[in-house]
């Protein structure tokens, strides 16, 4: 049985934020459990026993090799992918880098990473997670985050 298709699944994302107030994004690779080739923030599947902050910083370690602070829950998002018969139940924490520069660990699930601030992120094939968590911050902060906000 597969999380996600044969039941709903359980992700948790990453919105990631650095000094200038732009999103930290990455650009699903082949080898992705869905939507390839969208650019998505950093996220991953919590496993049994796992919690939410558990799970997300154990994701971002293994993908990217950084460690991460969770700042406050953005949302919860109902990840439904009708393409591929998918459904994940995702929420997403504004998170900020602690120790480390992002770099892509697993390229087979990651092929590129970027800074983009939220109107050059709009512009860009987004998934459905992140256009909905794109959507989010921009309502929650109109005039663009930054750390200094929190």
């Amino acid at each position: 049985m597969q999380k996600g298709i044969d039941y709903i699944g359980v992700g948790v994302g990453a919105a990631i934020f650095n000094s200038k107030g732009e999103l930290f994004i990455t650009k699903r690779g082949k080898e992705a459990k869905n939507e390839r080739g969208k650019w998505e923030i950093p996220c991953g599947s919590v496993e049994f026993g796992e919690t939410f902050e558990q799970a997300i910083k154990r994701e971002i370690r293994e993908e990217l090799g950084i460690e991460i602070k969770i700042i406050e829950l953005l949302g919860i998002c109902d990840h439904i992918i009708p393409d591929e018969k998918q459904h994940w139940v995702s929420p997403t924490f504004i998170c900020k880098i602690t120790r480390g520069i992002p770099e892509i660990k697993e390229p087979e699930k990651c092929e590129q990473i970027g800074w983009f601030t939220l109107n050059k992120a709009e512009q860009l094939p987004l998934s459905i997670v992140t256009t909905y968590d794109v959507s989010l911050l921009k309502s929650k902060y109109p005039k663009g985050y930054t750390n200094s906000a929190r």
